[in-house]
């Protein structure tokens, strides 16, 4: 402990962090090829995986010959469902009424119910030899036939997938305010469509990867997993092998994305736990891209028949929608089949006063992989409907796009709102939003230079995308209607340690958004340290009692909440530790910068100063004055927090060969208090990348019999640079939300208002040509058929 001169001690002014543009802290390991992946963890006496797949979408397994496979080269063990006594079983509960839970064995029983599913698993000494091993087992199938239209899978005639699933609808849910039906009826003006949006892939840079490790001699398993749910993970699995969580770890290392794809129970991480425990050997499975595409959970499928009602001043009135959502084969563990089809219906309404709302949603299984969280969740599907049906009626009255939005959006007077499906919407920037990137674009201008270039042809065109999403959920309200699992609230521990280093501990799991930064910041700012004097732990079971992971842009508003106020409690006690060493009032204690002290006086200690006299130094304070310097507290914000956007593009489309391409796009956001600038623009970009990809590029292509026709990246397109433009994002800040940090999330937002302002602006482009886009994606080829149907039908 030092005595410093006070001659500038007033003038000491706590650093400020949070909003600073601090470098992530992950990037040194991760851009240098020092990362730890699940696939990079190797252990003594190792064995690896392979799956022998089903290449039929729905059928009964009638054998099953392994001989051939379990005497190759290397293979330590060939199993099928027989060799596992007592068999888990996948199955997602739900509280909801008229709900079908679905059962999924890990490994297919009796029946086969999408190509890929798995029927058998190769244990071998390397991953080449178990594969080899996989070609020789014989899997012989009888079709049962198979439904893989959602629509035709809902016929009284369709072939049933499941004997507990009658007609294939695992739920069904009316959300009803006032009478829609009615006042559609007497309206005086309506837009109508069907809008589809297709199924795609999460694609995540890594596939899927598990290593289970079974420590006999203490009867403990640890799983290393590639998902942003450990949390999830090991209750799930803890339960279905019987295992007690204090003696099952799941840790989640450096994650190479997810986007919603690795954020649920998979049947590949449930046999690797077992096959670890029954061999005791380390265990190691990692996809490779042909299984990733076939396997992991899909994104979207949806299919919204919408009409709008509204006025001469095209003022809303109604809004009545039915919903059909092609949930795959099986409902996803934990989130259930209601997760993507009920949040779509739930939120199609979006920022919008429809005083007369009725929306019907149908989940329906198909013969495909389970459909799951994918960024952004239900609501890319449904801000693609409502913001298509809002530009309809734009043109039906003349108006432009920006100007019916204006007439129809929530405004700030108006809140808290609560929308026709039941949704809450706290203060949030709609109306802000809305402005900020409409003044961005002239559009005048833009019309001049529309016409302009349809004489060279070039087709251009403007859209405006609007939205608003829950963000930071809190227990009040179940990610998934219905689902048993509270995601509402996490615990953060913070600490001192005698060295003085402070670590920050956290149920959340990384897999992208830069926690380890903007955790830090948040703790550093709190508590009066550096940003870099704080390592932030994560991603591990063992650290935290409770906590489900990473997704649904919680993760700043609900940890860094958290962290806000475990931090303050830490504090109290460093004051009051620093109060009793300098023997003043721990109210009159400040630290900023590293530092412990009083201001205008000569007391200033550093933190492994205090720690050295809590932890070690017997003399330096009282017995009743050394507690410990670390505090644990949970946060839960109940109902959550909105987050609102507006996007606007810019397409150009050669009439010749009809390539789409985007121009130029405009994002204006509210996220609230933004922690890390280039983090929040990191987000913003990425998601739009993806929404680009999602309107224009990526589709998951089955036939009628099941069968994926897009299983390589060969015929599976993603957004590249080339299809990017540069992207101008505009952050605001309306009106900061009531939690400690002020934060909203905004993780999903690209992918929520980019396909829906890109569809708006192909219509625009195209239409002079009496054209609409009512699926995304919209190709070329697609582009062409609606072309020649208009023209055939003229």
């Amino acid at each position: 402990m030092t005595d410093a001169p006070p001659a500038d001690q007033s003038q000491t002014v706590r650093p400020k962090y949070i909003g600073k543009k601090v470098e992530r802290f992950e990037d040194p390991r991760l851009l240098t090829g020092r990362g730890l992946y699940s696939a990079d963890i190797k252990a003594d006496r190792m064995v690896h995986v392979a799956f022998v797949r089903s290449d039929q979408a729905h059928a009964r397994i009638v054998s099953v010959d392994t001989d051939d496979a379990a005497a190759a080269p290397g293979v330590i063990g060939v199993f099928t469902a027989a060799d596992f006594p007592e068999l888990p079983e996948l199955s997602a509960p739900s509280a909801m009424k008229d709900y079908h839970a679905t059962v999924c064995p890990v490994i297919a029983r009796d029946v086969v119910r999408y190509v890929g599913e798995a029927v058998a698993v190769i244990v071998a000494q390397d991953r080449y030899l178990a594969e080899d091993a996989a070609a020789l087992v014989m899997v012989d199938l009888d079709p049962l036939g198979a439904t893989a239209d959602p629509v035709a899978a809902l016929e009284p005639d369709a072939v049933a997938l499941h004997d507990n699933v009658p007609g294939n609808k695992v739920l069904e849910r009316v959300f009803e305010t006032g009478d829609a039906p009615g006042e559609i009826a007497k309206a005086q003006h309506k837009v109508s469509a069907r809008f589809r949006m297709r199924r795609k892939a999460p694609l995540a840079m890594e596939t899927r990867s598990y290593v289970a490790q079974y420590d006999s001699g203490r009867d403990q398993l640890v799983l290393h997993t590639s998902s942003n749910t450990p949390g999830v993970v090991r209750d799930e699995l803890a339960r279905l092998l019987n295992i007690p969580g204090n003696r099952f770890q799941v840790v989640s290392p450096d994650v190479g994305g997810s986007f919603g794809g690795k954020g649920s129970v998979y049947p590949e991480e449930a046999i690797v736990a077992m096959l670890a425990r029954d061999l005791e050997r380390p265990v190691k499975y990692v996809s490779d891209r042909l299984e990733d595409l076939t396997s992991t959970s899909q994104a979207f499928d949806e299919i919204v028949e919408a009409t709008l009602a509204f006025d001469k001043d095209g003022t809303f009135i109604a809004l009545d929608a039915e919903v059909i959502g092609d949930i795959g084969a099986y409902s996803i563990v934990p989130w259930t089949a209601a997760l993507e089809p009920v949040q779509v219906v739930s939120f199609l309404p979006g920022p919008y006063r429809t005083p007369h709302y009725r929306g019907r949603v149908r989940g329906v299984c198909t013969p495909k992989p389970p459909t799951g969280p994918y960024r952004g969740v239900g609501r890319p599907a449904a801000v693609f409907a409502m913001e298509r049906l809002v530009d309809m009626a734009a043109a039906t009255l003349g108006l432009e796009a920006d100007e019916i939005r204006r007439r129809n959006l929530v405004g700030p007077e108006e809140f808290p709102f609560r929308i026709g499906s039941g949704i809450r919407w706290d203060r949030s920037g709609f109306l802000e939003c809305l402005e900020d990137a409409a003044s961005s674009v002239d559009v005048a201008d833009f019309r001049k230079r529309q016409a302009e270039a349809r004489k060279r042809g070039k087709w251009l065109g403007l859209g405006f995308g609007t939205y608003a999403e829950l963000t930071g959920i809190g227990s009040r309200i179940a990610v998934a209607p219905g689902m048993p699992i509270n995601t509402g609230n996490e615990t953060a521990s913070v600490r001192v340690d005698a060295t003085g280093a402070v670590t920050a501990t956290f149920a959340t799991a990384s897999h992208g958004q830069s926690l380890e930064t903007t955790l830090a910041q948040i703790v550093a700012e709190e508590l009066g340290v550096r940003p870099s004097d704080v390592t932030v732990k994560q991603g591990d079971t063992a650290l935290t009692p409770h906590g489900t992971g990473t997704y649904a842009s919680r993760s700043a508003v609900i940890g860094g909440g958290a962290a806000i106020v475990s931090t303050r409690s830490l504090l109290k006690r460093v004051k009051e530790a620093a109060g009793a060493l300098f023997d003043v009032d721990p109210d009159t204690v400040e630290t900023g910068d590293g530092e412990i002290f009083v201001p205008e006086t000569n007391h200033r200690i550093t933190f492994p100063e205090l720690a050295q006299a809590v932890y070690s130094d017997m003399k330096a304070l009282p017995m009743e004055a050394r507690k410990p310097l670390e505090a644990q507290e949970n946060f839960d914000p109940y109902l959550g927090t909105t987050t609102a956007a507006t996007h606007v593009a810019e397409v150009e489309i050669d009439s010749e060969t009809l390539a789409i391409r985007v121009t130029r796009f405009i994002v204006a956001e509210d996220c609230g208090r933004m922690i890390n600038p280039l983090v929040v623009d990191g987000q913003v970009h990425g998601g739009v990348v993806q929404g680009i990809g999602a309107a224009l590029l990526e589709e998951l292509h089955y036939d009628d019999t099941g069968q994926l026709l897009s299983a390589t990246l060969a015929d599976y397109l993603i957004a590249t640079a080339a299809e990017v433009p540069a992207l101008d994002v505009h952050h605001l800040e309306t009106e900061l939300p009531e939690n400690p940090g002020g934060f909203r999330g905004m993780g999903e937002g690209g992918t929520i208002g980019a396909p829906a302002a890109i569809a708006n602006a192909i219509s625009d482009a195209v239409a002079h040509l009496g054209i609409e886009v009512q699926e995304l994606p919209m190709t070329p080829n697609k582009l062409f058929r609606l072309i020649a149907e208009k023209q055939g039908k003229d």
